[in-house]
C-alpha cells in the first residue's frame, strides 16, 4: 500500500469467445496463472483482483494503491514478454465488448449506484 494507505476499487468487463470448450480453458489457465504473469500484478500496485463469469461475459474486480496507473500497467506489461505471451494467449479464448476500440480488452465500467 502507498504511504497514506488510500486504495483504489476498478471493475473492467470483457467478453469470451461464446464456446463452452474455449471457456473451460480459459478458466483453467486461470486456475495456474504463470507466476511472471502475478509478479507483474501487483508490482504494478494491484493489491488485489477477482475476475468473476457468467455466460461469455466476465467482470474484473481490482483494488489497487492510491498510485496505481492504468498507464504505467500498459508501458511495464508493453515491455514485459511473458505478460505479451500471456496476452496473446489469452486473446485466443477473449473478445471485444461489442463497443470495444479496436484491440482493447477489458474495458473500466462506470458505477452507475452505490448504496
Amino acid at each position: 500500500m502507498n504511504n497514506n494507505g488510500f486504495m483504489k476499487t476498478y471493475i473492467l468487463a470483457c467478453d469470451l469467445k461464446d464456446d463452452p470448450k474455449l471457456i473451460a480453458e480459459y478458466e483453467a489457465y486461470h486456475q495456474n496463472v504463470w507466476p511472471e504473469i502475478l509478479k507483474s500484478i501487483t508490482d504494478s500496485g494491484i493489491v488485489s483482483m477477482q475476475i468473476y463469469r457468467t455466460g461469455n461475459r466476465m467482470t474484473m474486480l481490482m483494488q489497487t494503491q492510491g498510485d496505481f496507473s492504468f498507464e504505467a500497467k500498459g508501458k511495464a506489461d508493453a515491455e514485459n514478454p511473458k505478460v505479451q505471451e500471456w496476452e496473446q494467449l489469452m486473446w485466443n479464448y477473449q473478445q471485444a465488448l461489442p463497443h470495444a476500440k479496436p484491440g482493447e480488452k477489458w474495458i473500466l465500467m462506470d458505477k452507475i449506484f452505490e448504496l
